[in-house]
């Protein structure tokens, strides 16, 4: 009941074992959280430091149910308003807060490779909770182990990942952490937001998104990411909806029934339709569901206090 490493930064660091250990233990702690009371001593006594360079509203408030569940002492700490306003370095900043004693720290950033950057420098664990435009591990890991409840055993499985993949940190680690699982992948989207050379991660490109929708088992719609763009990337969003977004009549044409799935924050009547999003095919409620549980994993299995959950 451990892992092979002492952070997690990124699912390119970690082994297939390691993404099979999270998903068991994320399957006990999503017992737990049907229960009454849907809350279990395993973190007592451990201090966690929620450390928000960037803004979030879902992967924060996941992470900091995720840790109240497990009965985790937390500190929450943004940068607005905070002494990062006033010059004080990202090392700086860390050292004062775990010179009050914290165990792990769970860090958004807006550069990419910060993460790894203050794992050489610190002894608490670190969770990456998304560094730029590099990866997102824990958003990819709660999307793998939805389409698991539905589909069963990745391998042979076909996923295709829609829209901006060259800004997306959830693109990479889903492509890392889906291949790790033996899924095949596709990304979709404009040619103007697919990155150069990206075949080379052993990935398929298609600029069709009907044609995707109609190859893939699970369909995962990434948003437009308009402020990482510094140049207009295609005409109006309307456009984009027009030629890339996923609509009803795009899901009734297709000769099967596919999974529909999203990250969020969704832009509804751009990336992906109301009628899809809130379709019986849609599991993107689920994902959110399943965050808290993954979450309580990585956690939990980093905390060095893991042991079997009863």
């Amino acid at each position: 009941m451990s892992l092979s490493v002492k952070h997690l930064l990124g699912i390119k660091e970690i082994t297939t074992q390691d993404i099979q250990t999270i998903f068991r233990t994320a399957d006990n702690f999503k017992q737990v959280l049907q229960r009454p009371i849907k809350k279990v001593p395993a973190l007592r006594d451990t201090t966690i430091a929620n450390i928000f360079f960037e803004n979030s509203t879902r992967t924060r408030i996941s992470f900091e149910l995720a840790e109240k569940r497990l009965s985790a002492d937390t500190i929450n700490f943004s940068a607005s308003g905070s002494s990062v306003s006033k010059g004080e370095t990202l090392i700086d900043t860390v050292h004062n807060i775990l010179a009050m004693k914290v165990d792990m720290v769970v860090m958004r950033h807006s550069a990419s490779g910060a993460p790894w950057f203050l794992s050489n420098h610190i002894d608490a664990s670190i969770i990456n909770a998304g560094d730029g435009t590099n990866e997102h591990p824990t958003q990819a890991l709660l999307d793998a182990f939805s389409m698991r409840e539905k589909l069963g055993d990745l391998s042979g499985k076909r996923i295709a990942i829609i829209g901006d993949i060259m800004h997306s940190r959830v693109a990479l680690s889903n492509i890392f952490c889906l291949q790790k699982l033996g899924a095949e992948v596709t990304v979709a989207g404009p040619p103007t937001l697919i990155p150069k050379h990206i075949e080379s991660l052993g990935v398929k490109v298609q600029y069709d998104v009907k044609k995707a929708l109609q190859w893939c088992d699970v369909a995962n719609v990434l948003r437009i990411q308009l402020e990482r763009q510094n140049k207009p990337l295609f005409s109006t969003l309307r456009e984009y909806a027009l030629f890339y977004g996923v609509n009803k009549q795009m899901l009734d044409s297709l000769e099967k029934e596919i999974i529909i799935m999203h990250p969020g924050p969704i832009n509804r009547g751009v990336e992906i339709n109301s009628d899809v999003a809130d379709s019986k095919q849609s599991i993107i409620l689920d994902q959110v569901e399943n965050g808290v549980a993954i979450r309580m994993a990585v956690l939990y299995l980093l905390s060095s206090k893991a042991e079997v959950i009863e």
